[in-house]
């Protein structure tokens, strides 16, 4: 298992003037990843941030998502639901919002899949939502909160589960698609880069182990290739979060 901590940052002159109502923005983020050996096993991921400016502005973004190796229905619609318990305890549009973003966020347009089962993702969380800054804090730190209960249940679970060769060749082909993410379309990773982060910490982002075989096909009816179906199939995922078809979210990059 391998865990990332805090990175403070200060915005680099050119990063700063991107930055509305601001020249130079001060920041505080903490960042947790969890790649674990069991190839039934999940990463998850979760960070939480706030960024105030010089001229008053200030804002909250963050969120967890999950991303099995192998996807198992009924740990989604777990996941999912306890989400929904922290979203709605602040505001009833939250989880409904912040799914759909995770959705169109974690995606790998060159791929055409997701990257894992989604969770929520928030950014720019203000005033502007209607709620003050101290109910988006406790939000925020609600979402924080909720990743050991979130996840030690899966950990647990899947922590004595015996595994083959071909168990972990998928696990390492899977981590190349977490891999693609983070170096190509994160505008996390972009970001830490270019405001002065600890190179270090955000490239702890990627798994340990990855691997890469040209034009994977699992054998038809195999684990492998049901969870290949859910990641290129959206609309099947939000069946197993149990969610509506007819509500599936449009997965383009924000």
């Amino acid at each position: 298992m391998k865990k990332e901590g805090s990175i403070f940052s200060g915005f680099r002159a050119n990063a700063g003037k991107s930055v509305q109502h601001a020249e130079v923005t001060p920041g505080v983020a903490s960042c947790l990843l969890c790649c674990i050996r069991e190839t039934y096993g999940s990463i998850i991921h979760m960070n939480v941030r706030y960024f105030e400016t010089q001229g008053g502005a200030w804002w909250f973004g963050g969120g967890i998502d999950l991303t099995p190796h192998y996807i198992i229905p009924e740990e989604v619609l777990e996941f999912h639901q306890q989400l929904k318990a922290v979203c709605d305890g602040f505001h009833p549009d939250f989880y409904p919002s912040f799914s759909a973003w995770a959705d169109r966020y974690f995606f790998l347009p060159h791929r055409n899949e997701l990257r894992g089962v989604g969770g929520i993702f928030f950014d720019r969380l203000n005033e502007t939502t209607g709620l003050d800054k101290k109910t988006c804090l406790n939000f925020t730190l609600a979402v924080g909160r909720a990743f050991l209960p979130l996840y030690l249940p899966l950990l647990h679970r899947h922590k004595n589960d015996p595994y083959t060769r071909e168990h972990s060749r998928w696990q390492s082909l899977r981590r190349g698609r977490y891999t693609e993410f983070n170096l190509i379309w994160d505008k996390g990773t972009k970001f830490g880069l270019e405001t002065d982060g600890r190179t270090e910490s955000i490239l702890m982002s990627l798994p340990p182990t990855a691997q890469w075989t040209y034009d994977v096909r699992p054998e038809p009816g195999s684990p492998e290739a049901q969870t290949q179906y859910w990641l290129m199939h959206p609309d099947s995922q939000l069946q197993l979060r149990g969610m509506a078809p007819e509500a599936a979210p449009s997965v383009t990059q924000d």
